[in-house]
């Protein structure tokens, strides 16, 4: 696997720094931003990517659960029914390629993204199906344990100049089992939103918030900036005087103080009709125990899109939870595909027109697919022997499909892929060195990826 390095890449911020820890325990946010710095092997705070670069960018569709094939991107009309299950198929924008019938407005902009159907691995678990997606590499421990850093925290590691006042690695709303950073530490960890922008309300980052009693806009202002920074280093027992600030803390300030986290975050100043857009569905409520519910997570494809924007390298969004065991023809009718239709096809949309989609690689998929037959209670289950996946943007030519399953979709029948090969590509995208190598908690190097060639039929040719 090679492909030329991006030596212009200047390298961005990752972990992000919780500012709400100024008014709380735990480590002062100048104190996270040195393990950031240290993390990333950088000298100075203030060593800055040019203002206004537009780097490459990532939004991960993180649809954990594992989505079925059959139901999503992969459908198989001409199989029994057993097989088929209880949707269709419908054409789409190109002729040729047909996705499920519950999928219409993702299906009339198909010449904006492609699909890949012969994806395959052998794990068969949640949790280390995760970490296999995530890092390349397959668990070795607890599998809710990162035994390898996830891409966004090999992302975090490496780009930690792009954008200093922005996290270079941001999870909405928080983490899933794969993402986190191992042996390459908390600097490189994802910052999570915490808050859920699909809830009803004003959208507020309790990471990104002063202490209690102190407004951004009391900060903001020149002639109480020193009260409100006394008062805040009396609160976090923070003694230095402020004449002995130095470069991290004063980095500190200037995210929590700057504009560029409130502008990328603020969620609430998008116009009523792009957050329509997007949609504002309720969540599904399963009606017994043993299916599954559906979070209202359509805004969350809208924040998404406000952080690459800004200049975030790699965002995650949780869109789970497609484990669609029982009555999946239920859950996948009235929960997840209407949500997930409306949302993608906004999201691909919306980067497309503001010029985003050429830098921003979109990537939607799960930690394996559902068996080819349905059970007997109308579900389907795990099954890694092959699956889809859907990506957009990055230079990607739209309209293609690669690879195939067989005609019950159980088995890849032509170019089969791996996930190796997914996060090759993504790396390749970002400008990612995949010939590093870190040393992991024994002090033995571990490269980035064990194996994997980027899906070059993806891209258009000559």
């Amino acid at each position: 696997m090679s492909w030329s390095i991006n030596t212009d890449a200047r390298t961005s911020r990752r972990g992000f720094v919780r500012a709400g820890m100024l008014g709380g325990c735990g480590l002062s946010l100048s104190s996270l931003l040195r393990l950031r710095s240290l993390s990333a092997g950088d000298t100075s705070a203030g060593a800055a990517g040019s203002a206004g670069a537009r780097y490459p960018s990532v939004i991960i569709l993180w649809m954990r659960g594992g989505p079925s094939q059959h139901e999503t991107w992969d459908p198989k009309p001409e199989a029994p029914v057993e097989y088929r299950g209880y949707f269709g198929a419908t054409a789409t924008s190109v002729p040729g390629i047909s996705v499920c019938d519950m999928l219409p407005m993702s299906g009339r902009i198909m010449q904006h993204w492609s699909i890949v159907r012969s994806l395959h691995h052998t794990d068969a678990g949640h949790s280390s199906g995760d970490q296999l997606c995530f890092t390349g590499y397959p668990s070795q421990g607890p599998p809710d344990l990162n035994s390898r850093p996830s891409c966004g925290s090999i992302v975090a590691k490496q780009l930690s100049q792009r954008q200093p006042r922005l996290p270079a690695y941001v999870m909405i709303p928080k983490r899933v089992p794969g993402v986190d950073a191992s042996y390459l530490g908390p600097g490189c960890a994802p910052f999570e939103t915490q808050a859920d922008p699909a809830t009803v309300g004003s959208f507020r980052i309790p990471n990104l918030a002063a202490p209690e009693g102190i407004t951004v806009d009391r900060l903001d202002d020149r002639r109480g900036l020193l009260s409100g920074l006394d008062r805040m280093r009396q609160a976090t027992d923070y003694v230095a005087a402020a004449g002995a600030v130095d470069a991290f803390q004063q980095l500190a300030w200037d995210i929590l103080l700057g504009d560029d986290a409130r502008r990328a975050f603020d969620l609430d100043s998008e116009p009523d009709h792009v957050r329509q857009r997007y949609g504002f569905m309720a969540p599904y409520v399963a009606p017994t125990p043993d299916r599954c519910g559906v979070p209202a997570w359509s805004q969350r494809f809208l924040l998404a899109r406000r952080l690459v924007e800004a200049g975030v390298p790699l965002v995650t969004v949780d869109c789970r939870w497609w484990d669609t065991h029982v009555k999946g023809y239920e859950t996948m009718r009235d929960g997840f595909l209407p949500r997930w239709d409306q949302a993608y096809s906004a999201l691909i949309e919306d980067l497309a027109e503001r010029g985003l989609l050429q830098t921003t690689l979109v990537l939607a998929w799960g930690e394996f697919g559902r068996t080819p037959m349905v059970n007997s209670t109308g579900g389907r289950d795990h099954y890694p022997n092959v699956f889809s996946a859907a990506l957009a943007g990055g230079g990607i030519q739209g309209g293609r499909v690669v690879g195939a399953s067989d005609s019950k979709g159980a088995f890849p029948l032509t170019n089969p892929k791996t996930p190796q090969d997914v996060l090759a590509t993504l790396y390749r995208h970002l400008g990612v060195d995949v010939t590093v190598s870190y040393p992991d908690f024994n002090g033995r190097p571990v490269s980035v990826l064990p194996s994997g060639t980027v899906i070059s039929e993806l891209y258009a040719q000559g």
